[in-house]
Formats: structure tokens, C-alpha cells, sequence
């Protein structure tokens, strides 16, 4: 009875096995037989569109409501735990919305979200859950591969966004979104910091940036920086140096946050200076770090042509890259404004200019 058992558990397991390599992520150090497989097999039954959409955010949908409305019926990757963020993007790392048009209770990130993906997939979207881990750019049809699919598109949209570089310390993780953010201009308003105190994490031009505008909202603003001296550009430096509201805490750095009782919001934060080692505490209702962005573009290998930082380089005016029936929409490509009001509006622009483009490729053609 018990070899029977065994041999039944054996048999159970084998049967498991095939779809656990289907559905597993890899990395490239871990590549096994089994995924070769897969993606053998996803290679024999490719999916073909003209418009490919890679990210989910407001850039992504936006870009795949207007393409499908424009019956290129497209195919939209909104990635699996990409970049460890849920579907939808930096949004659904967020809580209250106040400055999307069209919510004026606001609206929590998440449910904005589900709501572009239930627009997308109305107009006719095909959206799949799985995370591209490269593209092939330099044959046309262009080739994009998950660990499962295939696709092979006329065009791209890449709208993949980018992801606030956020400093890890006991409490950095409990309090996220109670009082800990990585966007001032997003949430600096809310009621929870205005006429407290506020700490800003960082030494560059967003952090200075930053900090002179929660100065609108906060009785004061703390600036931690681990160094003696700000690698921000002298005006920025000015002005925040100038700032009564604006007190700066040098060669230190944040080692905890902590807060009112087991569920309360944030109340302080504890500061080590890294030259005596002295720890110190600063009472404060609001974190923001300021210590810069990753733009998600690694999985290009470098195929469209990049700025220093990263970022995917576009031509002024419109979403074209440096690849023809390539193009980038959303934070992905702007280091500047970095709103979900101005990543959707360019993700417009990136469906109207693979239109265009599509129709110029079908002209030549015939």
C-alpha cells in the first residue's frame, strides 16, 4: 500500500511538471531544458499583431484603447510582478489619486488601473499577464518573446516605465504609502503631511525639487544627505539652501522609520551621521526619497538608442525612436514630468504615430 502510494505521488508529480516550466519565470543564469522547450514551442505558434504594446500603465492602455479603436487590434504584455510591481504599474504602488481628470473624490491607484485595463479589453485589446524578457528589433516582423509567447508585430510600443529607486531600513517597507513615497508632486498634498514636518532622502535636482515643493505643504522640511556637499546643480542648490522652511541634515543617512502604535501612520525617523556614528531622531509625518529613477528598458539590450540615465531617447515632437516602427511612451522615456496625466498623453501619441506609420509601410508596399 505504501509503494503504491509512492508511485502515485511519483506519477501526480510527473504530471505537474510541464506546466510548472511554462509558468515559471527564469532568469538567464538559470535557463533550463525545460524552458528552452517552452519557448521552442512558443516560437512554432507565434501571435501575430500589427501593434505591440509592452507595460500596462496609463501609457500602455492609453496607447492600446487608441490602436484599437484604430482596428490594429492590438496585443498588450502587461508583465507578471515586473520590476516586483504589479500589473498597472508605479499606480498600484500608490493609495488616493487627486490629480487625474474625471475623479473629483479621487480615486485609489489600483482601482484607476483596473479601470484602463477594463477599457482596453472593451475595445477589443488582446492582454497578456506575462513579463517580455527580450525583443528582437532588428528584423522586421519585430519579435517579442515572454518565457511562454511569441509575438511578431509590425510595430512597437514600449511604455514599460520606470521605477523609483526607494532605500531598504527597518520600517521602510511598513510604512510605505502611511507616510513613506517616492513622488512629492503626487502625494505631497495629502491631508497627512500638510502643517508637519517632512524628511527628503537624496542630494541631486529631485531631491531640491522636491523638497521646495513640500515646503507648500509641510511646517518644515528636512533634507537628509549622506555626503558634506549636494551633487545638484548650483541654482537648485540655491534655492533650497534658501528656503527658510528647508533645514539641511549632512553626512547622515535614514537607519529606521517608525510610527504612532502597531497601525498608526509614520511619526519620525531615526538618523545616523556616518561620520561620529551619533543617532539621532527627527519627528516627521512624511518620507520621500529623491534618490532618482530605474527606467525598466534592460530587457532592449541596448537595441534603441539610450541617454545616460537609461532612458529611451525620442525624437522632439513624438514617440519615434532611434528604431523605425519602434516607439516609447510614459516614463520610460520622460525624466521629467513623470505624472500618469502626461505618461497617458503620450501613450495617445505613441498609437497615433504607430498608425501613421503603418499606413506610410502600406503605401511603400503596395
Amino acid at each position: 500500500m505504501r509503494l503504491c502510494s509512492k508511485l502515485a505521488a511519483l506519477l501526480k508529480k510527473s504530471r505537474l511538471l510541464p506546466f510548472a516550466a511554462a509558468s515559471a519565470a527564469v532568469s538567464s543564469s538559470s535557463a533550463s531544458a525545460a524552458t528552452m522547450q517552452d519557448k521552442t514551442s512558443a516560437a512554432s505558434t507565434p501571435l501575430r499583431t500589427k501593434v505591440c504594446i509592452i507595460g500596462s500603465g496609463p501609457a500602455g492602455h492609453t496607447a492600446a484603447i487608441y490602436a484599437a479603436r484604430a482596428e490594429l487590434k492590438p496585443i498588450l504584455f502587461e508583465g507578471f510582478l515586473a520590476n516586483d510591481i504589479a500589473a498597472g504599474g508605479q499606480l498600484t504602488t500608490t493609495t488616493d489619486v487627486e490629480n487625474f481628470p474625471g475623479f473629483p473624490d479621487g480615486i485609489l491607484g489600483l482601482d484607476l488601473t483596473d479601470r484602463f485595463r477594463l477599457q482596453s479589453q472593451r475595445v477589443g485589446t488582446n492582454i497578456l499577464t506575462e513579463t517580455v524578457t527580450s525583443v528582437d528589433l532588428s528584423t522586421k516582423p519585430f519579435r517579442i518573446l515572454s518565457d511562454s509567447t511569441l509575438v511578431l508585430a509590425d510595430s512597437v510600443i514600449v511604455a514599460t516605465g520606470a521605477v523609483a529607486r526607494r532605500l531598504k531600513f527597518p520600517g521602510s517597507e511598513t510604512f510605505w504609502n502611511r507616510g513613506i513615497s517616492a513622488c512629492a508632486v503626487c502625494d505631497g498634498a495629502a491631508p497627512i503631511f500638510r502643517n508637519r514636518p517632512i524628511v527628503v532622502i537624496g542630494g541631486g535636482d529631485s531631491a531640491m525639487e522636491e523638497a521646495n515643493f513640500l515646503t507648500k505643504y509641510g511646517s518644515k522640511v528636512y533634507i537628509v544627505h549622506r555626503r558634506d556637499a549636494f551633487r545638484a546643480s548650483k541654482i537648485m542648490q540655491k534655492r533650497a539652501l534658501e528656503n527658510p522652511k528647508i533645514e539641511v541634515v549632512w553626512n547622515s543617512e535614514v537607519v529606521e522609520a517608525y510610527g504612532e502604535g502597531a497601525s498608526g501612520p509614520l511619526a519620525g525617523v531615526k538618523v545616523k551621521n556616518v561620520v561620529t556614528g551619533e543617532v539621532s531622531d527627527i519627528k516627521a509625518s512624511g518620507l520621500f526619497f529623491a534618490i532618482g529613477h530605474e527606467p525598466a528598458t534592460k530587457f532592449l539590450a541596448g537595441q534603441l538608442e539610450q541617454d545616460a540615465d537609461g532612458y529611451v531617447v525620442t525624437k522632439a515632437g513624438s514617440t519615434h525612436t532611434s528604431v523605425k516602427g519602434v516607439f516609447a511612451a510614459g516614463d520610460v522615456q520622460d525624466k521629467k514630468y513623470r505624472q500618469a496625466i502626461t505618461a497617458a498623453g503620450s501613450g495617445c501619441m505613441a498609437a497615433l504615430d504607430a498608425e501613421h506609420y503603418l499606413q506610410e509601410v502600406g503605401t511603400e508596399e503596395e
